[in-house]
């Protein structure tokens, strides 16, 4: 029974046009006073016009009237009269009255819910649209156990308005916040998901540890799961956000808005223009097999594409044309733009002189030699002639092999993934060190016997393993060489295994000789459709072995602190170097390919 002082919706407040609805509304203020414990005054979405920025959630400009789907929560001291808190309905006309008032319920419910136990008006300043977005779906979850807490039998009607489950391969930011909603509200909902499966586990874990009561260990969740989102380049749209539930509010009763003189006059209406019913699909938004393009992804020119097997630690097999390599070519604009892309001072490009590799060659005889496999006829003859005429003879009767030119190819990849874009402590990236150094091994092989080819190489899922052919091999440095090196950009993961396949099969294309592969990383294999931190470790380290199988030998030069224990489980003992700093790269890597020249 509602408590007496619970308001009625007066004749006076009601508006003719809506005369049918009245009692229907008069039930639901009775319902929210009595769920909430305190006054609530319930009134259409349409025809409140209180002193209000519209805006919502994220900001976004208000849609007119028939999208109108969400509830809005407005606290006591929001311009109210009475001094009680208010709650908007969307009239919902669309729907057949027994659905409508279902609804209503739910979104009463779950209003109740935030005026009983969240904390109102949050400082947001700080947060960015997705981190809003998970502190407030993390919120609604929360204020919705303890409400069911106490209220066992609501929970059929919040039940009943849950997102729908979205398809498996749907990834887009709004299928993942179903999945979440789902997920922390029915019991027996279960996913495939690791990131979702991660969420439930964080909220889980909290309600034993903190209680549902702690408000500021919940937050702490959403931070986590926003910055994996963040980790797994999901993206979202924040002027057309609004979330998978419908019987929900738009969270505009959580967070502080500051206040604007230009909005004061505006009607309150939805603040969200993309909530329809149904939610509308999502299924295209982002999809493994077709990442999202970027504006430089749709510049670049694609050359190729091929499929390579991955190995598979666990089962100890290898999937076949599992990952697709997609050879590129970066998107430039022209050569007039390197000027203004020159090297710096510190770093020059002709400061590397790369031994030339030799090897025993029989065709090559070094003659009048102290010992050999062989008698130097001439000599012989010569100490013959010596002795008759009773002089000294030359001792030095042999002859052997010597060494001779040897062909070798050096390819150098360079992982180019996000983590590259990071400012070291000199004010440098390593993208841009990775840059001079391609651009000094280029101009050292000028002067080199050595056949050079610069790679370099990125990935977003298993379908999209990026790799852009820089510099190959018989290719002389040119102006349009350093304008594709100059164009790199640092995006997405590190599947290096893939990369490594694609680049020892070009290795063996070479002709017989030195054929050494120099991978440039700076932290362990990673992508965001593997969540086994060790997956791409055991297949990078299969890879590397198929290569020297293959007679190609595969190096690493890793600028990572903290890199020995998976370089040495990938590339082995004497197969690395590690740079602790970026600006340790030119100087390793110095050293690193004048040692694989020398053959050494």
């Amino acid at each position: 029974m509602a408590p007496s002082s619970a308001p009625l919706y007066s004749e006076r407040s009601a508006p003719t046009w809506i005369d049918d609805d009245t009692p229907a509304f008069e039930r639901l203020t009775r319902l929210a006073s009595c769920l909430a414990l305190t006054q609530v005054q319930v009134h259409p979405l349409q025809v409140a016009r209180p002193h209000r920025e519209a805006g919502g959630l994220l900001g976004g400009a208000a849609a007119p009237p028939a999208s109108a789907q969400r509830a809005i929560v407005l606290a006591a001291d929001e311009g109210a009269s009475s001094g009680a808190a208010r709650l908007m309905l969307p009239p919902l006309h669309d729907l057949p009255e027994a659905k409508r008032a279902h609804r209503h319920t739910a979104m009463v419910a779950h209003a109740a819910a935030h005026l009983l136990h969240s904390p109102a008006r949050q400082p947001s300043e700080a947060l960015k649209p997705m981190g809003m977005v998970l502190v407030s779906a993390i919120e609604d979850a929360r204020a919705e156990r303890l409400l069911l807490r106490d209220y066992p039998g609501a929970r059929p009607w919040f039940q009943a308005h849950i997102a729908p489950e979205p398809e498996a391969e749907n990834l887009g930011f709004l299928a993942f916040m179903a999945r979440l909603d789902r997920i922390l509200l029915l019991a027996d909902s279960h996913s495939g998901n690791h990131w979702v499966n991660k969420a439930q586990e964080l909220f889980e874990g909290t309600v034993q540890k903190h209680g549902l009561e702690d408000y500021a260990a919940f937050r702490a969740i959403a931070s986590i799961l926003a910055n994996d989102l963040g980790q797994m380049r999901v993206r979202m749209d924040p002027q057309h956000y609004a979330g998978p539930t419908l019987y929900r509010d738009d969270n505009s009763y959580l967070w502080a808005r500051p206040q604007s003189d230009d909005n004061q006059d505006e009607a309150l209406q939805l603040p969200q223009t993309a909530a329809q019913r149904p939610p509308a699909p999502i299924g295209n938004a982002q999809q493994p097999p077709k990442p999202a393009q970027t504006p430089q992804a749709a510049e670049e020119l694609e050359i190729a594409r091929f499929h390579y097997p991955e190995w598979d630690y666990r089962s100890e097999h290898m999937k076949a044309d599992w990952c697709q390599v997609v050879e590129k070519l970066p998107a430039w604009q022209g050569l007039s733009e390197i000027s203004s892309a020159r090297l710096s001072s510190t770093t020059r490009v002709d400061s590397l002189a790369l031994p030339h590799p030799r090897v025993l060659d029989r065709r090559h005889r070094l003659r009048r030699q102290w010992e050999g496999d062989a008698l130097d006829l001439n000599a012989a003859i010569d100490v013959q002639v010596d002795m008759r005429m009773q002089l000294r003879p030359d001792p030095r009767i042999f002859m052997r092999s010597g060494q001779g030119p040897r062909p070798a190819s050096m390819l150098v990849l360079l992982d180019i993934s996000e983590s590259v874009n990071d400012i070291g402590p000199q004010g440098q990236s390593l993208l841009a060190l990775e840059k001079q150094a391609a651009l000094m091994l280029a101009q050292a092989c000028l002067r080199s016997a050595e056949r050079l080819a610069i790679h370099a190489f990125s990935s977003n899922t298993r379908a999209e393993v990026n790799y852009y052919r820089l510099l190959d091999f018989g290719q002389a440095r040119s102006r349009a060489t350093e304008a594709m090196v100059h164009a790199l950009r640092g995006r997405y993961s590190t599947r290096m295994g893939a990369a490594l396949r694609h680049a020892s099969s070009l290795l063996r294309n070479e002709p017989d000789g030195q054929r050494s592969l120099l991978v440039v990383t700076d932290g362990a294999p990673h992508d965001i459709d593997v969540h086994d931190k060790r997956y791409l470790i055991e297949d990078a380290r299969h890879a590397v072995q198929e290569a020297k199988r293959a007679g190609v030998r595969v190096c690493c030069l890793a600028v990572d602190a903290q890199a020995d224990a998976y370089v040495r489980q990938i590339f082995g003992w004497r197969g690395y170097d590690i740079a602790d700093e970026a600006v340790q790269l030119l100087p390793r890597l110095t050293r690193m390919g004048a040692r694989l020249a020398a053959g050494r």
